[in-house]
């Protein structure tokens, strides 16, 4: 008790003191969690928020028919009986277009229950009027990319979607989605997540709560400057034209990153291109729902971030290729954001520890901790009352925010370990995304 009163105190002389003394409150204020390098991307996404919200107020009903054929192909490893569910979410769409439904089971031969199930579904997709399914078996497992692939080479659709076998979506989602190609400079959407299982846990209400802050709030402010950072695995919309130009998917993991940074390779060339971000087109997903689950499953992406940016697209940071927006965006939130600060939070825990009284340091932990509840109380305001399309089940997360910067920092350990991890073992090469035999065949 007697350090976690020195601790308060600590906190509230930080909090109270009106200047800088000996320019010791300005760096445990603000440098170790460079405050003044995060705030101005929350002020962005804020602003990119308002200028949404804004033109939804004045937008103009769209009168004129659109309705491309839609191909969406499924990408399916051991989803079994859930796959249905995503196929039924897909035939039951408030679309008057025509919609190709392409289940690619990878690895049939092992995977025979996820095959048969979606064969199942035959008959209630072509009782649908303008619904097709055509469920192809790849008796040999190649992986998510080589899925893909064969796809896009199967598929008849103007409009490509690259979806999860075990996402499902609102009736209204392909309507949303598809609208933003009738601006020719849009060449992919990125569909919004939200987490299916969200009141499982605490494991999973966390999750949930990041995916809207992280993935919805934070894309629609991205997307209002054209600075969406990725177009997500699970739910991806493109242009096809323009898919079959950059070549489709390419080997390896993390596809839907490197898929995203090979488009904005065209930005800095030809700068109306637009990647765009519609919270309306939504998908269900059900994330991990144990520690080891999450923690495995975040060690692999986090892993991801360094292959990509170091190994295999180093020469893509270059305003000729991206621009200098998205240059200036992708080093800040990607590279420094995701990579960097992990280190210089461990390297600064570490310091503090070694050097400083252990109530000095809760008390800074405690001002951090105030800092990122307050910003995250604030994202989550402004998103359920003016993008959330599911305001009351959105409240019912209010208490997980306490838990919320706790989780965060535990994430930002993770990372550091993840990128350790791949600068050291090549982690991306035992991703469970394709066989280790196609991911060692591959340039990186």
């Amino acid at each position: 008790m007697h350090i976690l009163s020195e601790a308060w105190y600590v906190f509230l002389l930080l909090v109270s003191s009106a200047g800088v003394h000996n320019g010791l409150d300005l760096f445990f204020k603000f440098v170790p969690f460079v405050v003044f390098l995060e705030l101005p991307i929350y002020a962005l996404i804020m602003l990119g928020v308002v200028r949404y919200v804004l033109r939804q107020e004045e937008s103009i009903p769209e009168t004129i028919p659109f309705y491309p054929t839609v191909s969406c192909l499924i990408t399916c490893y051991s989803e079994g009986y859930d796959v249905q569910q995503t196929i039924l979410s897909l035939a039951e769409q408030r679309y008057e277009g025509r919609i190709e439904i392409i289940p690619l089971i990878d690895g049939a031969a092992q995977n025979n229950q996820t095959f048969k199930a979606a064969l199942e579904m035959s008959r209630i997709v072509t009782a649908r009027p303008r619904r097709t399914l055509m469920v192809i078996p790849k008796w040999q497992r190649g992986g998510r990319v080589s899925s893909l692939n064969a796809g896009l080479s199967l598929a008849n659709g103007s409009v490509i979607m690259a979806l999860d076998g075990d996402t499902s979506f609102d009736n209204d989602m392909v309507r949303n989605a598809i609208r933003h190609f009738r601006d020719s400079r849009v060449v992919a959407v990125a569909g919004s997540l939200r987490v299916r299982n969200a009141f499982t846990n605490l494991v999973t209400r966390l999750q949930a709560i990041e995916y809207l802050l992280s993935i919805h709030l934070s894309k629609v402010g991205l997307s209002e400057f054209n600075v969406v950072n990725n177009i997500s695995g699970a739910f991806g919309i493109f242009r096809r034209t323009f898919l079959e130009q950059i070549g489709g998917w390419d080997t390896g993991t993390a596809e839907d990153l490197d898929l995203t940074l090979r488009i904005k390779n065209y930005f800095g060339r030809y700068p109306d291109l637009r990647i765009v971000f519609e919270p309306q087109a939504m998908g269900h997903t059900d994330a991990p729902d144990t520690w080891r689950g999450f923690f495995k499953q975040r060690q692999r992406w986090d892993g991801d971030l360094y292959y990509l940016y170091f190994r295999k697209h180093s020469l893509s940071f270059s305003p000729h290729l991206l621009g200098w927006r998205n240059l200036v965006m992708q080093v800040w939130t990607g590279i420094f954001f995701q990579i960097v600060m992990p280190f210089v939070i461990l390297f600064y825990s570490f310091v503090i520890l070694l050097f400083y009284p252990v109530s000095f340091v809760l008390g800074v932990w405690i001002l951090t901790y105030v800092f990122y509840l307050l910003i995250s109380s604030i994202f989550f305001v402004v998103y359920v009352f003016f993008i959330s399309e599911r305001k009351m089940s959105d409240l019912r997360l209010t208490w997980v925010l306490l838990c919320l910067p706790i989780f965060i920092l535990a994430q930002r350990f993770g990372n550091a370990l993840a990128t350790l991890k791949e600068i050291t073992c090549e982690s991306h090469l035992d991703s469970s995304m394709a066989p280790w035999w196609v991911l060692r065949k591959s340039k990186y």
